[in-house]
């Protein structure tokens, strides 16, 4: 995700790289193949922060060293683009939105669909009313290759030569040197945040911005390990289910989240929220909204009754809603976006350079990204514990544990 968030960051008019961290010699060598053999670059981070010619850092290094990389660049007056989750414990998020308050610096997560005109879009037809109220969210996400499952690819040369173990592991548990717990983070508790941290805080996301929610307060889940016994530690089956209590800004409403990394279905993906009369399902490029509202006449269910019965229902019933011919319009909407649209990665690296540049509101800041992480840290409990866990969205902490 670094490379991938410096070369979205560079087709940003103004927007130059200079330095490189990295842990793998490897990488850093690639740093230089790709942005130039004059870059600085280092193992460690701090020699970074210290440099007068960088004004802002992406912070896209595995989860568990989130937050102690964000505050430190922050109190050497670095702005921080942050790769979600924000955290890998809710209760280390605290401290980052403290420090972005009183430093006034632009700290930005990077879920990236915030800043989709796609989902601007779904926001301003549900603020319009035109699927009713919502009642329910659900979002899939399906894959079958190894890298969709996180096996990536493990170099040649790695070794205690190569990578600085000892850094990596300073703030996890003590262990030996493991290629895989490296280059395939993702799929231990150590480092990563599972499923939960690397796809449904996305999905949480783009939900919380287009409802205006704050977050659910009851989370449950289930799943399990079924196909990819590599030595991970987190399932590669994932099932959320979600309470979103009432609020000013939305009725309640139930989420459910779902993820198969064995799916030999085949990939998909979904993301669609379901209201009283219609709903908005959306893509990568574009959304999709169906109409279905409630006929004025609900129509009766007379089989059962006496035939003199039936006569008088039926009766009663034009009273009440008497035959009027109407014109029937489209109930099936389609919203694509145009063919030069650069992507809401592009979008999200342009809100945080202009944030930092002209004082635009950050998209997407602390509180945003604690609100997302929260209630996936809370779903990773539900699964290894086997109970409810309770999520508290104003106060954003985890309840009776």
């Amino acid at each position: 995700m670094g490379i991938g968030d410096v070369n979205t960051a560079l087709m940003v008019d103004g927007v130059e790289v200079v330095a490189a961290c990295d842990l793998y010699d490897g990488r850093l060598t690639r740093a230089k193949e790709l942005w130039g053999a004059d870059i600085f670059t280092t193992k460690d981070y701090r020699e970074i922060l210290e440099r007068a010619d960088v004004d802002a850092v992406i912070n896209a290094t595995t989860d568990h060293w989130h937050q102690k990389i964000s505050l430190d660049a922050m109190d050497k007056g670095k702005h921080v683009y942050c790769e979600k989750p924000m955290v890998q414990r809710s209760v280390d998020g605290h401290d980052i939105i403290a420090k972005q308050k009183s430093t006034g610096l632009v700290f930005q997560v990077g879920s990236q669909y915030v800043s989709s005109i796609i989902h601007a879009k779904a926001k301003e037809l549900l603020a319009a009313g035109e699927i009713g109220e919502i009642n329910f969210a659900e979002a899939q996400i399906d894959r079958h290759s190894a890298r969709g499952a996180w096996q990536y690819t493990v170099p040649l040369d790695a070794s205690t030569d190569t990578v600085d173990w000892d850094t990596y592991i300073s703030n996890a548990p003590k262990r030996e040197w493991d290629p895989l717990r490296f280059f395939r983070w993702r799929n231990y508790q150590d480092y990563g945040t599972g499923v939960a941290g690397d796809l449904y805080v996305h999905m949480l996301s783009m939900l919380h911005f287009v409802t205006n929610s704050k977050g659910p307060e009851r989370v449950q889940a289930t799943g399990g390990l079924r196909y990819w016994k590599d030595g991970r530690d987190v399932p590669d089956i994932h099932l959320g289910l979600f309470d979103y209590p009432k609020t000013d800004a939305h009725p309640a409403f139930n989420l459910s989240l779902r993820t198969n990394l064995v799916s030999g279905g085949g990939n998909n993906f979904l993301f669609r929220i379901v209201g009283s009369e219609g709903d908005i399902t959306i893509d990568f490029n574009g959304l999709k909204l169906r109409k279905t509202p409630f006929p004025k006449d609900p129509g009766m269910s007379l089989h059962s009754f006496p035939e003199a019965m039936q006569e008088a229902l039926k009766a009663e019933h034009r009273k009440k809603y008497p035959q009027k011919a109407e014109m029937v319009g489209p109930n099936e909407f389609e919203f694509k976006v145009p063919s030069n649209y650069k992507g809401d990665r592009y979008e999200h690296f342009v809100n945080f350079f202009e944030s930092i540049r002209n004082g635009k509101p950050v998209v997407e800041g602390a509180v945003f990204g604690l609100r997302a992480s929260g209630p996936t840290e809370a779903g990773n409990i539900s699964y290894f514990e086997k109970k409810i866990v309770g999520w508290d969205p104003i106060g954003m902490k985890l309840k009776n544990l």
